[in-house]
């Protein structure tokens, strides 16, 4: 019974009665592994058996990319806010905020678009980092140049 387990294992669930009940990767001590992965000489076969995705594939586990359905809701929602811009267009009462509203509204369908249809929301994490951070840096300084050139000249001082 004691033999049926290397030391410090685990048996697998649903594990062959009589096997070993682990890993072929995992039966072997650190550093060492199965012939095929030993010598950094992974094949497709070696990585099947042991349910990693073989390298140069592209397994659908590895991206994790979003349902149709998914897609079907961003784009309710995108074609939404296109609506409620166009609605707010129209509305005389709102011309006073037309176009801060219209810049926020268009920004957000912007991070949906590129989190979704560019996948950066199922990508890495540098990915998303490379990409926001120097767009913050280009938002705020827009902004600040905005300000500067727009607000404060009118506090000019006599």
């Amino acid at each position: 019974m004691a033999a049926d387990h290397p030391p410090n294992s685990e048996p697998r669930a649903g594990a062959e009665p009589g096997g070993s009940g682990v890993e072929p990767s995992e039966a072997h001590g650190p550093g060492e592994g199965t012939a095929a992965t030993r010598h950094g000489a992974t094949t497709a076969a070696a990585a099947a058996a042991s349910g990693a995705t073989p390298p140069g594939s592209h397994g659908a586990e590895s991206h994790g990319h979003a349902s149709i359905a998914t897609y079907v809701i961003v784009g309710v929602v995108l074609t939404v806010i296109t609506a409620v811009e166009v609605a707010i267009f129209y509305i005389p009462q709102l011309d006073a905020v037309l176009v801060p509203t219209l810049l926020t509204l268009s920004a957000s369908k912007f991070v949906v678009v590129v989190l979704f249809y560019m996948h950066l929301k199922f990508d890495s994490p540098i990915f998303r980092r490379v990409f926001f951070g120097p767009m913050l840096l280009a938002v705020l300084l827009v902004a600040g140049l905005v300000v500067l050139f727009k607000a404060l000249p009118v506090f000019e001082l006599n």
